[in-house]
């Protein structure tokens, strides 16, 4: 990142390294488009009252005050304020409400914002970064093929991004219904609590997670170790899940007339259909695991969660399930799921942990060089020619020596530095990467495919 990005948590990237961002941006776009997404972009506040009622997060979000009002925050109730949104899910169940009458459903936009979120800044989580996002939202109803479609969207768009150095991505996805069934079922009553400590097993380890069911939770020593064995559980197959599944349930003394068993097979029906129909377009690339609960209170049904493999440190980049009540207008509900990417943390990975590079800092591919100020005229001409023919390109900041501009050239990565005709040469153009140099005219030349774009490349040797 850039030296002057010292505001912990708010990154900047240096020329290269935006770059590679807008690449990664530009890649996700077009994988969503492919599956047909519509594109939006929400605004960056949102009510308090909407911000502050959805989850743990909520004591994470950034409230806004003008400068008059610092110090009197107090006379305004904090429902009535304005917040940053933390995600971009909240923003859509708003959007989705307001625009209802203008919309076709179901309702498939992706969405590519920032957020802003008041965590502990740490190595690839930031305070202020980007997501991208992908949702279906239908009217009264949604299907539940779109809870293994979207997850097989997201596995496309990780494997377009291994070019830029991501090893494979693998979706872990649980269903709410289960884990609340199956916590109803051994008698614990506080289930949003119970789904928030589970969500922090691999941040805190399971004694401490026991020790916070036990404690703010209710439950008991033995409810607890319940608890963790589910978590426990994870597979493949939809057979395997309902086997593990049920052989736990009976192990617990979980009675299978009761209302929660009959909720938590729900759940496990869900979850089993989507891994057996991912298995049969993606194999291996969604499986079951009943640790991921996402803390986040209005998932109500399938919860996901995306790791990559090797890269245990970096925690889920890609998480998200199904809402059903989140969006709603009197009687009249829009059902949800979605899924987010947390961009700025792959970024981060893939220039540090990946090494991806951009290929060139300029996305010009020719330099026109001035022989004198005099001439500018003419080196501008010769751009604006190639540039009407799509070509980018760029001219000399001065009319100094040659080398210097060659050199200017070099430093950015263009390719290409173009010499207007003179009186003693005819007009040309040199590949300062081969050192080949022929004569050409703006009206008909095309650089090389190779050194015509800007692209992401991996530095293998650091890896």
């Amino acid at each position: 990142m850039a030296k002057g990005a010292s505001l912990s948590g708010f990154p900047e990237w240096l020329p290269e390294e935006r770059v590679v961002e807008q690449q990664a941006i530009d890649t996700l776009r077009r994988i969503f488009e492919l599956n047909g997404f519509l594109g939006i972009e929400t605004r960056a506040v949102e009510q308090g009252s909407s911000l502050l009622k959805k989850g743990e997060t909520s004591k994470e979000i950034y409230l806004l005050s003008r400068l008059q009002e610092v110090g009197q925050e107090h006379d305004t109730p904090v429902e009535d304020r304005l917040g940053l949104h933390f995600d971009l899910t909240v923003p859509l169940s708003r959007y989705v409400v307001e625009n209802a009458g203008a919309l076709t459903f179901p309702f498939k936009r992706w969405q590519i914002q920032k957020v802003w979120r008041g965590e502990r800044p740490q190595e690839g989580r930031f305070r202020e970064f980007v997501q991208a996002d992908i949702d279906v939202v239908g009217n009264a109803e949604l299907p539940e093929h779109y809870e293994v479609e979207l997850p097989l969207v997201m596995v496309n768009a990780m494997e377009s991004l291994r070019a830029f150095g991501l090893p494979k991505a693998t979706v872990h996805a649980n269903n709410r219904k289960l884990s609340e069934g199956f916590y109803r079922g051994i008698g614990l009553t506080d289930i949003e609590g119970v789904l928030r400590e589970i969500d922090k097993l691999d941040k805190i380890g399971a004694d401490e997670v026991t020790k916070l069911l036990v404690e703010t939770c209710g439950a008991t020593a033995k409810q607890a170790e319940a608890c963790l064995r589910l978590a426990e559980l994870s597979a493949s197959t939809g057979a395997e899940l309902e086997s593990r599944f049920n052989a736990l349930s009976k192990q617990c003394g979980i009675d299978k007339t009761s209302e929660a068993f009959a909720l938590a097979q729900q759940g496990l029906s869900t979850l089993a259909m989507i891994v057996d129909e991912s298995a049969k377009i993606r194999p291996g690339s969604v499986i079951a695991d009943l640790k991921i609960a996402r803390g986040l209170d209005y998932y109500t049904g399938s919860v996901y969660e995306t790791f990559l493999d090797g890269a245990a440190s970096l925690g889920s980049i890609c998480s998200g399930g199904r809402y059903d009540n989140l969006a709603s207008q009197g009687n009249r509900k829009y059902p949800g799921v979605g899924l987010s990417i947390g961009l700025s943390r792959l970024v981060s990975y893939m220039l540090h942990g990946a090494h991806a590079q951009a290929s060139r800092i300029s996305p010009a591919s020719v330099l026109v060089a001035v022989w004198n100020e005099e001439s500018r005229g003419e080196s501008n001409r010769i751009a604006r020619e190639l540039r009407s023919r799509g070509i980018s390109t760029d001219v000399a900041p001065k009319a100094a020596k040659l080398g210097k501009q060659i050199r200017y050239a070099d430093h950015l990565g263009i390719p290409y530095v173009w010499f207007p005709a003179s009186d003693d040469a005819e007009e040309s153009v040199k590949n300062i990467v081969t050192g080949e140099q022929l004569a050409a005219q703006a009206v008909s030349w095309t650089p090389d495919s190779v050194y015509a774009q800007q692209t992401v490349r991996v530095d293998s040797d650091k890896r």
